[in-house]
């Protein structure tokens, strides 16, 4: 039983950390495609939405755009992203980043350093005081069980 309070944790931990992880991975390549990327005309062939929350929570909204646009060595790519603005609508020509080795991986956002950099900030202090929680309970967990062991005759 007292391994359960060991093993919760650093479950969490291990989701927290690949969180991480992904979120460093799509801001690497976000800057990558502002920065040293290929610029195309994509077009949207797809808008939709999904909400979550409701019942007692709020309720949010995100904008999903499915895109197409051919590279320079005239390869055809359509990738999905979420959270572009409303007013993007089917059959609209949107500017496209992309790095030429990876260009599955564009973007239809618009370069916004300083945004990029605040997201992935507030994440990274929120996952990272998670973290801190869940080694503090451990810790505490281990302390409350070694106490125990102690009163054990």
């Amino acid at each position: 039983m007292e391994a359960l309070f060991y093993v919760v944790p650093t479950l969490m931990i291990a989701c927290a950390v690949s969180a991480l992880v992904a979120i460093t991975r799509r801001a690497r390549e976000m800057r990558g495609a502002w920065d040293g990327g290929e610029t195309a005309e994509a077009r949207c062939l797809r808008t939709y939405t999904t909400a979550s929350g409701g019942g007692d929570t709020s309720v949010s909204t995100t904008v999903h755009h499915v895109y197409e646009f051919r590279t320079r060595e005239g390869r055809g790519v359509r990738f999905e992203e979420a959270g572009g603005p409303a007013t993007i609508v089917e059959g609209d020509i949107v500017p496209v980043r992309y790095q030429a080795a990876r260009p599955e991986r564009a973007t239809a956002h618009a370069p916004a350093r300083g945004r990029l950099a605040a997201e992935q900030g507030c994440v990274f202090a929120f996952l990272g005081v998670f973290i801190t929680g869940c080694l503090a309970f451990m810790a505490v967990v281990h302390t409350a069980f070694s106490m125990t062991d102690d009163f054990m005759p």
